[in-house]
């Protein structure tokens, strides 16, 4: 039991928590690499990004895992960004902060989805079975150059800032 579901019922919200913050960052963060700021769309995606990470915490575990270093790094990097959104209001160098880090935050979640991927779709895990193969690190670079894209061009938006103090973010 974990908050007082069962383990398959926890891990039944834990990946639909996973998969709103996947989505809603799906969303966000295009819209923002086209110059618009959808700020209850952003706060979705940090939320449950972050309750992505810090209920990965709670499963039973025994020593350190690539999991929970994984969630460490999305935790210390969604901090920073929900810094830079909310506190700072994408003002100056907080704009590239947030685009950094909530597109290091979405491609983490997008990483462990691509590693689930192949261990639990059959067809997947038939191409690679060990997650040390071409597919699978074909699916992997083909993310995180995908996710640099992204985030070079949030990064090229000038007028982000002037949107999101516009707006109400708080």
């Amino acid at each position: 039991m974990i908050l007082g579901l069962s383990i398959p019922a926890f891990i039944a919200l834990h990946v639909a928590i996973s998969l709103i913050g996947i989505v809603s960052g799906l969303v966000a963060l295009p819209a923002m690499a086209k110059g618009h700021v959808l700020p209850k769309m952003q706060g979705l995606f940090l939320v449950t990004t972050m309750l992505t990470s810090l209920t990965g915490f709670l499963f039973p575990f025994r020593g350190f895992t690539p999991a929970i270093g994984v969630g460490i790094i999305s935790t210390l990097v969604l901090i920073i960004a929900f810094s830079a959104f909310y506190g700072l209001g994408l003002r100056g160098r907080a704009r590239g902060i947030y685009a950094v880090t909530a597109t290091i935050a979405l491609w983490l979640n997008l990483f462990v989805a691509v590693v689930q991927g192949f261990l639990k779709v059959p067809a997947l895990n038939r191409l690679a079975p060990t997650g040390s193969e071409p597919p699978f690190l074909a699916a992997q670079g083909l993310l995180l150059i995908l996710m640099l894209s992204l985030g070079a061009a949030i990064l090229r938006q000038p007028s982000l800032a002037r949107k999101a103090a516009s707006r109400s973010i708080a």
